[in-house]
């Protein structure tokens, strides 16, 4: 093993923009494409892969992903994250990794992911510093996004989530064409404005053929903790009506509660900070679930 020294580095380059040391020559893109479209490809190491996507910000997704990959371990499966958004990586604060080294390389000069309470974890958090914005062009972010894609060193996994940032475009798109995606997972509020954007990132894995396990129904209803009093804070059973006309499963339904917010800010998510409790046995029934729908 060997460390990176990213802030080290030489100015970045198109081709390589995660500076990763190179033993042998790169894949070539251009020598897989397929009418305009590069092939897809398995995720090295990993038997099924899992994306959580919203298309609208806010709705409460990197929580539920770093939820369910808690949960698939919970369920005894090797799992893991990936943070797929380059601009704005919420997994190492998800994971209490904030402050993390930056992930070593292994012998073949992959990237080695940080381990958390038993889940592997990669993100682009780790590699700059927390305080400094990514300012990339589009062609060095699909460049990195390619690299930590195809360039993690995953050592054999059951299942990994991965956490998509909000909306359709060059980043969706370029995951759900260039790699195996066994299943899609929207995630969306009841609100009106948060679900006519999932709608359409539901539009769009249909489009590139990855299979919609269903959606999950975030922050519908808040229970008063002094009084017991439910109020719909953003509507209700506005993702089950989209279910119904969409013809895909609800697979859960997810209160508004403090306590799973405050989990995930403090770095010890809801499954692991309170294992025994309700909140923690929705995101296990939920991680239950998809491994039904898509079994190792």
């Amino acid at each position: 093993m060997s460390r990176r020294l990213f802030s080290s580095l030489r100015a970045l380059q198109h081709e390589n923009p995660l500076g990763l040391p190179r033993s042998g020559t790169p894949p070539n893109l251009a020598a897989r494409m397929q009418r305009g479209l590069p092939q897809k490809r398995r995720i090295q190491g990993v038997k099924k892969v899992i994306a959580i996507s919203s298309a609208k910000g806010g709705v409460g997704k990197s929580t539920i992903a770093a939820n369910l990959a808690l949960a698939f371990a919970r369920l005894g499966h090797r799992s893991g994250i990936l943070d797929t958004d380059i601009f704005g990586p919420s997994v190492p604060t998800l994971f209490g990794l904030s402050d993390a080294s930056e992930p070593e390389l292994s012998a073949n000069n992959r990237l080695l992911p940080l381990t958390n309470y038993g889940v592997k974890t990669m993100s682009m958090g780790y590699l700059v510093n927390k305080e400094n914005a990514v300012v990339w062009r589009g062609l060095m972010v699909m460049k990195a996004l390619q690299q930590l894609l195809h360039e993690v060193e995953w050592g054999g996994l059951d299942y990994l989530v991965l956490d998509l940032p909000p909306g359709t475009g060059d980043t969706q798109l370029t995951i759900s064409q260039q790699i195996e995606i066994d299943g899609a997972v929207i995630i969306s509020t009841p609100q009106t404005l948060a679900l006519s954007d999932s709608i359409k990132g539901l539009s769009m894995f249909r489009k590139v053929s990855v299979p919609v396990l269903g959606m999950v129904q975030n922050m519908s209803t808040f229970i008063c903790p002094h009084c017991a009093q439910t109020t719909n804070i953003f509507g209700h059973e506005g993702v089950q009506r989209e279910c119904e006309k969409n013809d895909i499963e609800l697979l859960a339904d997810i209160p508004l509660d403090a306590q799973v917010c405050d989990d995930a800010d403090r770095g010890r998510p809801t499954v692991v900070a309170h294992p025994e409790s309700e909140k923690a046995g929705s995101f296990v029934q939920l991680a239950r679930r998809i491994a039904e729908k898509s079994p190792i």
